[in-house]
């Protein structure tokens, strides 16, 4: 079917009380494992893109790739503009197709954050294009992002109250104890699911969560088994991400969980059968992790079936 917006997505998910993943992609072999995944479980699914990753593979080349496995695919697929932090990037993506796009201005002042969010919102919603932004900000690394831990500021409740009500955002990113990257938590992982839940109580749009991998211990394991290095990496934990969805969060952002288990297939095939120099011998097994990640995403969010 052809591309949907996010907005489409999102608002079955608030009413069915489920999540749905947005997947990150930076080339072909990621994308075919998520929509793959998506068809097996009859899952709506998100595809997010980071501008890193237009950089790295070329916008007019994802969106084509998206657009092809949108049009084959039997369930519902956004394409969507992770992370937009600069305005020529994110009129790149909306001029080239996207069905939905981030600015995360969360770094600004509140007024500012306001200001920026609604010029992106009156160019988007006129052309019928989807916007999340953001309000708190996350600790840890993820492509452009880097936030040091003693910045991260969680999300006021009332500020998302007033935020929502002076943007007319279509979804809100929340800061409620989540990280980016492998290294989220040094202590005990735990979420303020209170606050995803007074949130979601005064803003009534979808709530997204970023930063949601759980970089998960046998993938780190096997990885490290091949030779990578990934010392303390610790996600967030299923049961916690149960909860958030429990409490009002729609969408969950997942990237360094398929970029782990990418990797660890990928070492795996390249350790153990050295004499293989054909790239779909080590990238398909690799895609393939993926999938299987995906699929069991999709299953704790509660998204499977609901394409059907």
């Amino acid at each position: 079917m052809p591309l949907v917006t996010m907005k489409e997505i999102l608002e079955e998910a608030r009413k069915g009380k489920y999540g749905v993943g947005a997947f990150n992609i930076n080339n072909m072999e990621f994308l075919q494992g998520i929509i793959e995944a998506a068809e097996e479980e009859k899952s709506p699914v998100i595809i997010a893109v980071s501008e890193g990753a237009m950089k790295y593979a070329g916008v007019e080349y994802i969106y084509a790739m998206v657009k092809v496995a949108a049009e084959k695919a039997s369930v519902p697929v956004a394409l969507h503009l992770d992370h937009g932090k600069h305005w020529d990037k994110i009129v790149l993506a909306i001029r080239n197709g996207f069905t939905s796009v981030m600015i995360d201005a969360s770094d600004k002042p509140f007024d500012e954050n306001v200001a920026i969010t609604n010029k992106v919102v009156d160019l988007a919603h006129a052309v019928g294009v989807t916007v999340e932004a953001e309000l708190g900000r996350l600790a840890g690394v993820e492509d452009i992002v880097n936030v040091d831990e003693k910045e991260a500021i969680l999300t006021n409740p009332e500020d998302a109250k007033r935020f929502v009500e002076l943007t007319d955002v279509d979804a809100l990113a929340v800061a409620v104890g989540t990280s980016h990257g492998a290294y989220k938590f040094k202590g005990e992982p735990k979420l303020d699911i209170e606050r995803v839940k007074t949130i979601a109580d005064l803003v009534q749009i979808p709530l997204v969560l970023h930063g949601a991998s759980g970089v998960i211990p046998e993938i780190v394991e096997l990885a490290t088994k091949y030779g990578a290095k990934l010392p303390g990496a610790k996600g967030v934990p299923d049961d916690q991400i149960k909860l958030a969805i429990e409490a009002g969060i729609c969408k969950i952002n997942i990237d360094t969980d398929l970029r782990l288990a990418f990797l660890a297939a990928v070492r795996r095939e390249l350790t153990e059968k050295p004499e293989n120099f054909d790239p779909r011998k080590y990238l398909g097994p690799g895609r393939e992790m993926v999938k299987e990640v995906v699929k069991k995403k999709m299953r704790l969010f509660g998204s499977s079936g609901k394409a059907a």
